[in-house]
């Protein structure tokens, strides 16, 4: 990526797409009509105000709490434009979909994991191998779930949009003009993945938990939870520094990352793209708004 080149990130969204700037975020969601909305809104982090949040470990926590809430807020409002008027979340809503997300992730990757390994096979008795066992159902359990949702007819559409999100940062980082044509040209896959930090968080809490020994299993389970912002920012640690890299031992560290998006991300359509490039437009400003906007695209005009 050029030096001179902001740092962006994304999401799919229910028909649209998720951008994040350093200023600025915008969610970008083509209506029924047609049309694509895009709403606006200036952004400032945590670590903005707290300078000691921007240090390392500590960065990659502020980042995952933050990109989950924006990410649902976002995908909130693509429901509401993209047909459903009902969706809106209010903040209370947005609480307990938050509290109910960590809730379901902490019982499919942490509590069953570790409650199914001991019964797997009794034979095992070193602590080590049982909590490595724990890790192996961790990460297959975490396979089969991507693996299940992306059978999903809704979601494949998600993950279509996923892949116009991953080429258009691509054609942005590559400095070329944003057009449907330049951003088709480009891949679907991306190092900085919020599916590759996934799949890095499976395996630097593998590593990590293996050397926890194996006490009841409430312990177990509290020991996991507790560790889990160490494990975040490690691996966004990890994950930040491939996106920089350009050793080529890096680069084959994180293809199982990129095989991964494999199944996540999609070769979207034209008109995808096109959602796609007007939200990466939209935060491309150098001064933040003052306030929340929302702007309409006018209806693409026949080729």
């Amino acid at each position: 990526m050029s030096s001179n080149k902001l740092t962006v990130g994304g999401q799919a969204v229910i028909e649209g797409v998720m951008m994040r700037g350093p200023k600025m975020v915008s969610t970008a969601v083509r209506e029924p009509s047609g049309q694509i909305s895009v709403k606006v809104d200036p952004v400032s982090s945590l670590s903005d105000r707290y300078s000691i949040l921007k240090k390392p470990m500590l960065r990659g926590v502020v980042a995952l709490g933050e990109s989950l809430v924006l990410g649902l807020k976002s995908l909130s409002y693509s429901a509401q434009k993209a047909g459903d008027e009902d969706e809106q979340l209010s903040d209370k809503e947005l609480v307990m979909t938050i509290l109910f997300s960590l809730g379901l992730a902490i019982l499919l990757f942490v509590i069953i994991p570790t409650a199914a390994a001991k019964y797997i096979d009794a034979s095992f008795t070193n602590p080590i191998l049982l909590n490595l066992l724990e890790g192996g159902l961790r990460l297959g359990i975490f396979l089969v779930y991507i693996y299940g949702i992306s059978r999903m007819k809704d979601i494949q559409r998600v993950f279509k949009y996923h892949g116009a999100e991953h080429k258009t940062i691509h054609a942005y980082e590559a400095g070329v003009e944003l057009t449907v044509e330049n951003v088709q040209k480009y891949s679907t896959l991306h190092p900085r993945c919020g599916t590759a930090f996934l799949l890095i968080v499976m395996v630097v809490s593998i590593i990590m938990f293996a050397f926890l020994g194996w006490p009841d299993l409430w312990l177990r389970i509290l020991s996991r939870v507790i560790l889990l912002p160490v494990v975040a920012g490690i691996s966004y640690e990890i994950i930040r520094f491939s996106g920089k890299s350009q050793n080529p031992l890096v680069h084959i560290a994180i293809l199982p990352g990129l095989w991964l998006q494999k199944i996540t991300t999609s070769q979207p359509d034209d008109d995808m793209v096109e959602v796609a490039i007007q939200a990466l437009e939209a935060v491309l400003v150098e001064d933040p708004l003052p306030e929340t906007v929302s702007i309409v695209a006018p209806l693409p005009t026949e080729s």
